[in-house]
Parts: structure tokens; C-alpha cells; sequence
């Protein structure tokens, strides 16, 4: 099997300085104090939805499993950081042996979420734990943002497919994370070819208007689309006038014409003509895709059109207006030595500004009303109440510095699907509102 049906990346560089500086100079001071060696739990939560959204979405856990896996301090590496003198020579040496050896507990991909969810645990030493914070955050905020507008349009667009375009309007290594995190959202396929490669998403792509403007007439380019890619293609209809072109079109490919493509103008109105115009021509198997700057809005007010897939870009890859899920990495527990069996005391962040945390190492369950939909993500310390036994959400992802809980994308994409059908039905209202879910915290002892 091609390790890109797994979503593994097809090269394998040093994660190691995918990080703060900082996180480096408090490992430095800690070897100093004596205290690097502190088992510890970390945990990734937000306390706040982006505002007006009701569910979160997990995207990013399998990239962030290949990025713990190469966090590793190679000689350019260590050479980079004795060169500009971030740490003194213990902590290189320290360094030079990295290897995250300690456990990693979260909510599996494409799970949803809600504030105050642990959606992943992170325990070992203090050292070890503290290194992978930057890493962790800065793939699981921006692949969850882009999971959750992606779900959001998903949801708007029903059963109709959705293709990710977004390649253009982002980072080139962004693009690629962009489209994995939107096919676990809801999203078919995609565009970009090195997402293709690398997790195996099913692509797609015909032609832009410069293909069309590089011919001598729109008859001439169609001709030539059609000719090499089959009459099955997608003909771009917008480039002049739109009748014109489509009679053109099912004139070139005759009425088995696989698609036309409508990237301009009041696409309500101009879907209409548009289908109404194929059938008259007898092309009534003929699709319409419509792109042009969709989010979940847009995609909604054409609940009513006869549209037959969507392409999306610019919206989906910042987020649809919210490019970050705010999430953080905070110590929640930790022993007092550095010896393993001492038992772990909670502690927490008290300061006041909204940004104050629950101490503990936590378990989260979702609760079900009498007819099976969730009611309530109960977060706790301590014993799992016995009737949330069975409800529990994280799993195992990492044991003993050891990937577990690898699975194919497609195992998320359809997690995610059930997560979200789960969940009471205003959760796919467009309309501003709180968290679908409340969050309900259940206080014991943190225990060991």
C-alpha cells in the first residue's frame, strides 16, 4: 500500500524546529533547576468557539502523529541553534537524544468538539512534553478551522459535491494541509495535485479562462478541450456570453457534455437559464458547477438552484472568516519529583482576563438524550461516572513514543460524518448561536 492511503507524508523532514524559541530556553532552565524530569500532562483545548459557531471539528491529528514522530534534532539542527547560541551545550546534548517517549491521548479525527474540550492529551516529562506545543497548535489550529468552514459548507450544500480550490489563495504547503483538512470536512475532492499525491484525495481540474482567451474563437477552445480530455469534460461558459457559449458547447460535445462551469455573475439567475437552455438542447444530463468566491452562504441561498457541485477557494482556506480554532497547549497536571511513581497534583493558570483553565487530567464523554442525539460533552477529573463509560472520547493515539492509532483518511471523513448527524439538528444553522452542545464539568480527584 502507498504510504499516501495512509495520510503519511511522502518525505520525512526534521519537524524539530517547528517551534518557539522559548520552548527551548525553558527546557534549558529546567535541566538547570531539576526539573525537566517532572512527569507532566499537557492538554490542547479552546475555551471559546469562533464566534457565532456551533460545533467545532478535529482535523490535523494524523499530521500531527508524523510531526511528533520526526521531531528530531539532527546535526544541521543542532548546529543551527550552537551557532546562534538559543541554548547552552547541556541542552544540545539533551537535544541530540530526543525522542518523544511518553503517551498522546486525543479525540480521533474528525470528531467534533466544543469549548473546554481536551481534544488531546499529551503526558511524559515536562521536556519532552513541552517541546511539541508550538507543532501541535499550529497544525491542529489551522487544519480544525479549515475542517469546520468545510464542514459548515458540507452541510449547506446537502448532498452535492464540493470541490477544494483553494490552492491559489494560500501558502503552497498550507494549500496542501487546506485540502486534507477539507476533505475530512465534507469535501470530495480537490484540485491540488500534491494533495492528491500525498493523501490520496480524488482530483479534478478541466480548464481556466485563459484557455479559452488563448484560442481564436470559444468554438476553437471548446473543440480542443473537447477533443483531448472526451466529451464527458467541463466547459468553462462564462468567458463572453453565456448562451452563446453554451450553445456552443453542447454544438462541440454534442448533449452527452459531462459538465459546464459558471464562475461569474448572479449564479442563482444565470443557473437557471443555464439548465434551462441544456435541457432545451437535449443536453439534460448535463451538470452545472458553479464557482466565483462560494462560502456556506452562498452556497445555501443556492439550495434552490439547479446547480450540481460547487468548487470553493478563497473562503474555505482562511477559515470562511475565522482562519484559527484558538486553541492552546497548557499544563494541567504534573509530579512533584522526578520520580515516575509520584502522583500527579493539578495545577492551572488563575489570572484573571478570561484566559484561567481547570487543573486535572481529564476524560471527556458526550451525553445522549432518550432518543440517541447528544445533549451535553460532560468533561471531568477523576472516575468516569459509570453511565458515560461507553460514551468516552479519546482514544489512544501515541503509547510509549509509539504511533498507534494510524488509519486511512477516509476512516475521519466518515467519522466526521456521523459526529456532525449526531449532533441536534440547529447545529447546522448558519444563523449566529451558541454551542450546540453546553459543556458540563464533573470534578473528582485527578488521580495518577
Amino acid at each position: 500500500m502507498n504510504t499516501a492511503d495512509l495520510g503519511l507524508p511522502v518525505d520525512v523532514p526534521s519537524t524539530a524546529l517547528f517551534t518557539d524559541q522559548y520552548e527551548l530556553t525553558m527546557l534549558q532552565a529546567a535541566l538547570k533547576a531539576g526539573t525537566a524530569g517532572r512527569r507532566s500532562v499537557f492538554e490542547v483545548f479552546t475555551r471559546r468557539l469562533p464566534d457565532g459557531r456551533r460545533y467545532g471539528v478535529v482535523a490535523g491529528t494524523g499530521r500531527v502523529l508524523d510531526a511528533v514522530e520526526n521531531f528530531r534534532f539532527d546535526a544541521g539542527v543542532l548546529d543551527f541553534l550552537r551557532r546562534r547560541g538559543i541554548v547552552d551545550q547541556q541542552t544540545l546534548d539533551w537535544l541530540a537524544g530526543y525522542r518523544f517517549s511518553g503517551d498522546i491521548w486525543g479525540y480521533p479525527e474528525g470528531e467534533v468538539y466544543f469549548p473546554g474540550s481536551p481534544i488531546m492529551r499529551v503526558e511524559g516529562s515536562f521536556a519532552e512534553c513541552v517541546l511539541l506545543e508550538t507543532v501541535i497548535l499550529s497544525i491542529l489550529n489551522h487544519d480544525s478551522a479549515i475542517a469546520a468552514a468545510a464542514s459548515r459548507m458540507a452541510s449547506a450544500a446537502g448532498d452535492r459535491p464540493l470541490i477544494e480550490m483553494g490552492a491559489r489563495r494560500t501558502h503552497e504547503l498550507s494549500a496542501v494541509a487546506a485540502a486534507r483538512a477539507a476533505y475530512v470536512g465534507g469535501f470530495a475532492s480537490t484540485s491540488d495535485l500534491a494533495a492528491g499525491f500525498r493523501y490520496n484525495i480524488p482530483t479534478v481540474g478541466t480548464s481556466a479562462h485563459a484557455f479559452t482567451l488563448l484560442h481564436d474563437s470559444e468554438r476553437d477552445a471548446f473543440r480542443a478541450q473537447v477533443e483531448s480530455l472526451g466529451r464527458g469534460t467541463t466547459l468553462l461558459v462564462d468567458t463572453y456570453d453565456v448562451t452563446e457559449a453554451v450553445r456552443t458547447a453542447v454544438e462541440v460535445a454534442g448533449t452527452e457534455l459531462g459538465a459546464v462551469r459558471i464562475d461569474s455573475g448572479d449564479l442563482l439567475l444565470v443557473a437557471h437559464r443555464v439548465r434551462q437552455q441544456l435541457d432545451e438542447l437535449g443536453a439534460r444530463d448535463t451538470k452545472i458547477i458553479v464557482t466565483s468566491d462560494l462560502d456556506e452562504y452562498a452556497i445555501a441561498s443556492l439550495a434552490a438552484a439547479p446547480v450540481d457541485a460547487y468548487g470553493v477557494g478563497t473562503q474555505l482556506v482562511t477559515g470562511s472568516g475565522h482562519p484559527t480554532a484558538s486553541m492552546v497547549y497548557k499544563l494541567v497536571a504534573r509530579a512533584e519529583t522526578d520520580d515516575p511513581r509520584d502522583p500527579l497534583v493539578p495545577v492551572a493558570k488563575k489570572s484573571s482576563g478570561g484566559k484561567t483553565s481547570l487543573g486535572g487530567r481529564k476524560w471527556a464523554a458526550r451525553r445522549l438524550d432518550e432518543y440517541g442525539v447528544a445533549e451535553a460533552e460532560v468533561v471531568g477529573t477523576g472516575p468516569v461516572p459509570g453511565e458515560l463509560a461507553d460514551r468516552q472520547l479519546l482514544v489512544e493515539l501515541v503509547k510509549g513514543g509509539a504511533v498507534v492509532a494510524r488509519e486511512p483518511l477516509d476512516a475521519a471523513r466518515e467519522r466526521h460524518r456521523a459526529a456532525r448527524a449526531g449532533l441536534p439538528l440547529s447545529a447546522t444553522q448558519l444563523s449566529r448561536g451558541e454551542p450546540v452542545l453546553p459543556t458540563e464539568y464533573v470534578q473528582g480527584r485527578s488521580g495518577s
